[in-house]
């Protein structure tokens, strides 16, 4: 099968040096460049922030014309998360650098759904505040079409989710039912979240409670955008349990 793929470029996105002319005869840019988690040494603000700094700065020199970046839902209602402080700090360079851009927003993908998968294989789901929070989680492929999407719009800000809305206990109970087992439930009290991050600031270094302090507090409101795209979650666990 003949790839869509015209040329491949290899480059570490913390080591500008390496980047030089990675955008040459390019029109438009699009990075989903970041991470999760902090690992060998580097950090969000490494990766997340001077990565796609270095490649702005590319993008710039070459004369691109669009730069699109993927960032997260709702980030701006979430400025004490590290991660999220390096997303953002490279969103206000973005906006100052006169380029024609677009930020993207997708709420959480299904591949991070798993993780309610993986409960219901143990057996037993946790969930904050009896389930009662509701998202839209969304697929990779929609993501991918709604980015491309953004090429030709004048939109700035596209802040988006998948069809449908659901709470975390529908979402809990789907998981269950698509691994063909009884719903084994358990709650806790919200205010457990903001105790849990207290201390893990206290006790450990942002290495370690990065990424759990953005899952606790996505876990703990309601995190829904413009529904976009056409892929179900509940067929995404029904295929994810059938690879067992």
């Amino acid at each position: 099968m003949r790839s869509a793929i015209d040329e491949v470029f290899i480059g570490e996105v913390t080591k500008p040096q390496t980047l030089r002319g990675i955008a040459d005869h390019v029109d438009v840019v699009m990075s989903t460049v970041g991470i999760t988690r902090q690992k060998e040494g580097l950090t969000y603000q490494e990766v997340d922030y001077r990565g796609n700094v270095n490649l702005l700065r590319e993008a710039l020199a070459s004369g691109v014309k669009k730069f699109i970046y993927v960032s997260a839902l709702k980030a701006g209602e979430m400025p004490n998360l590290k991660i999220v402080q390096a997303k953002e700090k490279f969103v206000n360079e973005l906006r100052e650098s006169g380029i024609d851009y677009a930020v993207m927003r997708p709420n959480g993908f299904f591949s991070d759904m798993r993780d309610f998968l993986n409960m219901a294989r143990q057996g037993r789901i946790f969930l904050f505040g009896g389930g009662k929070f509701r998202l839209n989680p969304i697929h990779g492929k929609d993501v991918a079409e709604v980015c491309v999407s953004a090429i030709e719009s004048p939109e700035r800000e596209i802040s988006f989710g998948g069809p449908k809305v659901f709470t975390h206990r529908e979402i809990a109970e789907a998981a269950f039912a698509a691994l063909g087992k009884k719903p084994k439930i358990l709650s806790i009290p919200t205010f457990v979240a903001p105790a849990v991050l207290w201390a893990l600031r206290h006790v450990t270094s942002s290495t370690f409670y990065g990424p759990i302090e953005f899952l606790l507090t996505v876990l703990t409101r309601d995190m829904i955008g413009e529904a976009r795209g056409k892929e179900l979650l509940t067929d995404f666990f029904q295929e994810e349990a059938a690879r067992e």
